[in-house]
């Protein structure tokens, strides 16, 4: 443990949950597949917490061919229903089918723009925006960026792309700054 301070949802317990916060959360992605992989994640945690998805993160690396989305995109009925019986990951049909879908998605838009990453970053001009919360309650559920980005993939065929799911993705990749000013991150990521 330490005395940096930080944004109050990582808590000050769980040290996967910190380290997450720490190393990972808001710090700019680029990379196509990881951003793919992200999106595929943010999706199974609709309705559920965070956590729950972190902690079985590496299964799903593992259940879903390291997110390749080429392999993901051929699965068939055989391989949902294996992937439906792995109490690795979260065992819902519409999560596993929008994998597939998503999947579908990702390599139509490589194959259309060239780049998953220069589409995504896109919507907030090729940069992270930098906010400047104080609290947890002044950050929105949703904005106009992930408004426009949910619309887009959705009209690409995605599935689990929702504006707040969407909005909580771009927190995680760093398309915006959302610690709040007083945790020691928000330093740095605004470099």
């Amino acid at each position: 443990m330490d005395n940096n301070i930080r944004c109050g949802w990582c808590g000050t317990t769980d040290l996967l949950y910190m380290r997450y916060h720490d190393e990972e959360w808001g710090v700019p992605e680029y990379d196509d597949q990881r951003l793919f992989a992200k999106l595929i994640l943010d999706g199974a945690q609709a309705g559920l917490s965070w956590i729950t998805i972190l902690r079985k993160r590496e299964n799903y690396w593992a259940a879903f061919d390291q997110f390749d989305p080429e392999k993901i995109a051929r699965y068939d009925e055989a391989k949902i229903a294996e992937l439906l019986q792995n109490p690795g990951i979260v065992r819902n049909r519409l999560k596993v089918q929008s994998a597939v879908k998503n999947a579908r998605g990702y390599l139509e838009i490589m194959e259309k723009e060239g780049s998953f990453s220069t589409f995504l970053w896109g919507f907030v001009g090729g940069a992270p925006i930098q906010n400047s919360w104080r609290s947890l309650a002044e950050v929105p559920a949703e904005t106009k960026e992930s408004q426009a980005m949910s619309k887009a993939l959705k009209k690409r065929g995605f599935s689990f792309v929702g504006p707040t799911i969407i909005y909580a993705f771009m927190q995680a990749v760093g398309m915006v700054n959302d610690h709040v000013v007083d945790c020691f991150r928000y330093a740095e990521l605004r470099k």
